[in-house]
């Protein structure tokens, strides 16, 4: 007995000590930022694993019939501590990493397989889930109960719950092997990203770059200390500087770093990327499916390889002959300009590209910036949500947050009721992997009759502020953000009883609707007009840079459609085989895409040994969602535009039908349910130009 009270006591004070292992007190369950330590992760993974498992076996244990509330509610409501203490974990890994993080994860791994094992190839579990699911006719359930058991019994079924004893054991350990691949994947490409730097320390290298990027680069160096100006691999950096650099010698070696991050040397995914390929053939096959991409497929709205790769060549039909055209006007320009080359090389478009829009429409970034002051872009975005939806965004400077640059608001409902906490975070810093993501601390669920409201992230890479300038946004950094907060939108206004059905839990090919309708509004005049004001002068964008932001909307239009389906053709041809390719990753991936190569291929040059949406993020044999969700926008925001870009009505109508309900209906459904009809693919060609309507 006295062993026993010690070791209660002990958990009791390890909880107390672990702000990771309870609730938070904080307002609305806000994270403690303040008092999470990197020594708190491992031992929080620990216990909350145990107690997941716990629940598990409880719902095993129990011995009266089952019914979908002691068995698919109670497995949905199990694992509360763990699913807060890896949402906290994983995010921060992406956001605000360490090696130390880094290390953790690489041993949480084996861990977090092993209890998703424990889960999908549990025997007794499954026969539960089954009996209900073979009663499911009879058991009078409401619409969201009969989704939840539906997609309850398929997840087991895809998690290997059918499979023999012998079969269970291989894809448990395949499955295990590939979390950890993943993660050496990702951490590859991170520090092979950080690795380089282009010093320049001679004023002359720095030709052609205005001033805010040279600052950014003295700035860059001073954090460093470095003399001179140092630029990265970091978008902010990378893009101005191939955008506006004159020296083509410089950009060569900033186009060749970027390119080949983690193609052979110290941080080498080449390999990596084919470990990762045949660990999912091998996966897909014991679970009874020809190829991954036919297992990923399943439960999208695009249901097999063959409708991807008809949909991928709808829209490559069209638009490589026009994205040809774009290219060769350009390449026209540069020698009309004294550009001698034969042909435009992958590290001269952008650079090219950005003179022919200026001479063409005389704008650039450099003219847009100054009204685009992040302080202002906040107010607009958010205050976009509030014109549409009644949001009201509240400052909430108390609330602990993970980095000292990070904000959080208080989201409130046109009526006053709380809808979630939303944290911003938006400059890069060497712990950020680069690009714009949104992301949650925690969904939104009804349990025992008491909501959980979400706690939703933006996570970007804009401009940093400099000595001499606030934080200045390109246009294509405003429209990112635009996209970004139409995820969190998603998010912060789910409603439902289940959280693996509500905010952003929904068909892969669906969930990027909501963030890509939201990048209309950068081109609306009557949006922009409102908020656009020089940082300096405070005056109000002029209506001819406005007019010049619209008549671009479609700039390179083409060549931008083929560069996404180049993504998502490749996505495909990695993850629709049933063998992995005996070329090598870099001369398998410039074979696929020659046929629709706009310029030279580089060797030693490979996007997918970088291509972390597919092989470490959640994309793989997904990444064609992106088009098909601009398909989906593209014939939405038509709605808009017939009936006023801030109608009520039909905001009320989207929140209500589609940003609402998450996956309670099956997808397809809910946007028949808005607009009327199907999605169809010439919508997005019309909107682009790229055919006439």
């Amino acid at each position: 007995m006295l062993a026993a009270f010690i070791l209660a006591a002990l958990t009791t004070s390890c909880k107390m000590e672990n702000p990771l292992l309870s609730e938070s007190p904080l307002e609305y369950g806000a994270p403690q930022f303040d008092k999470i330590r990197n020594e708190h992760y491992l031992p929080a993974f620990k216990k909350a694993i145990e107690e997941a498992k716990t629940e598990v076996d409880a719902i095993v244990a129990n011995t009266e019939e089952p019914s979908f509330a002691n068995t698919i509610e109670a497995l949905e409501f199990s694992g509360e501590a763990l699913e807060r203490v890896s949402s906290i974990f994983y995010n921060l890994l992406e956001a605000e990493t360490n090696d130390t993080l880094q290390e953790i994860a690489e041993e949480v791994s084996p861990l977090m397989t092993e209890y998703s094992m424990y889960v999908s190839l549990n025997e007794k579990l499954f026969e539960k889930v089954k009996a209900v699911y073979d009663s499911r006719e009879s058991l009078g359930l409401e619409g969201d109960q009969m989704r939840l058991l539906e997609k309850t019994y398929l997840s087991f079924a895809r998690g290997g719950a059918n499979l023999s004893p012998e079969d269970k054991k291989i894809y448990s350990k395949l499955s295990e092997e590939l979390s950890l691949l993943s993660l050496s994947f990702s951490k590859n490409v991170l520090s092979a990203t950080n690795a380089f730097t282009l010093d320049l320390t001679d004023e002359s290298d720095l030709e052609g770059l205005p001033d805010f990027i040279r600052e950014l680069g003295r700035q860059t160096a001073a954090e460093k200390g470095r003399e001179g100006w140092v630029f990265d691999l970091s978008y902010p950096s990378y893009g101005p500087f191939m955008k506006y650099s004159a020296r083509r010698d410089l950009r060569e070696r900033m186009y060749m770093a970027y390119n080949s991050r983690a193609l052979g040397g110290e941080y080498d995914n080449s390999g990596i990327v084919k470990d990762i390929i045949d660990h999912r053939i091998r996966i897909a096959n014991i679970l009874g499916y020809e190829t991954y991409a036919d297992y990923a497929l399943e439960e999208r709205m695009v249901k097999t390889p063959v409708e991807v790769d008809e949909f991928l060549t709808e829209l490559m039909e069209p638009s490589l002959p026009a994205a040809r055209k774009e290219v060769a006007a350009i390449l026209k320009y540069a020698r009309d300009n004294g550009f001698e080359e034969e042909s435009l090389m992958p590290w001269d478009f952008s650079y090219w590209s950005d003179k022919y829009k200026a001479a063409e429409y005389t704008l650039n970034d450099a003219e847009l910036k100054p009204y685009f002051q992040l302080e202002s872009c906040i107010d607009a975005v958010l205050g976009l949500a509030t014109r549409l939806y009644g949001l009201q965004f509240v400052p909430r400077p108390d609330i602990p947050v993970y980095h000292k640059n990070v904000k959080v608001f208080d989201v409130k409902d046109e009526d006053g009721r709380h809808l979630a906490l939303f944290y911003a975070d938006f400059f890069p810093r060497a712990g950020k992997r680069g690009g714009a993501w949104m992301t949650e601390f925690r969904g939104q669920s009804i349990k025992d009759g008491v909501e959980s409201r979400p706690l939703i992230s933006i996570v970007t890479n804009f401009s940093k502020p400099t000595a001499d300038t606030p934080s200045l946004l390109t246009h294509d950094e405003l429209t990112t953000f635009l996209h970004e907060f139409g995820h969190s939108l998603h998010g912060m206004m789910a409603e439902g009883r289940y959280g693996s059905l509500t905010g952003t839990s929904v068909a892969q090919d669906f969930v990027e609707l909501p963030s890509q309708i939201m990048e209309n509004w950068a081109f609306e005049p009557e949006y922009l007009g409102g908020f656009a004001k020089h940082y300096n002068t405070g005056e109000v964008i002029p209506s001819e840079l406005i007019d010049k932001i619209v008549a671009t909307k479609n700039y390179l239009a083409a060549y931008s459609q083929v560069r996404q389906l180049d993504f998502g053709t490749i996505d495909m041809a990695w993850h629709n085989r049933t063998s992995v390719p005996e070329a090598d990753t870099e001369t398998f991936e410039k074979t696929v895409l020659k046929p629709s190569a706009l310029m030279p291929q580089i060797p030693g040059t490979c996007f997918s040994t970088s291509f972390s949406h597919i092989f470490s993020g959640g994309y793989s044999a997904g990444y064609y969602s992106y088009k098909w969700a601009e398909v989906l926008e593209a014939d939405a925001f038509s709605l808009f535009q017939e009936k006023g870009i801030f109608n009520r009505e039909v905001s009320g109508a989207f929140r209500r039908e589609l940003l609402s309900k998450g996956s309670s209906e099956d997808e397809a459904v809910l946007y028949r349910n808005f607009r009327g009809h199907d999605p169809e693919p010439r919508a997005l060609l019309v909107k682009l130009g790229i055919v006439k309507q």
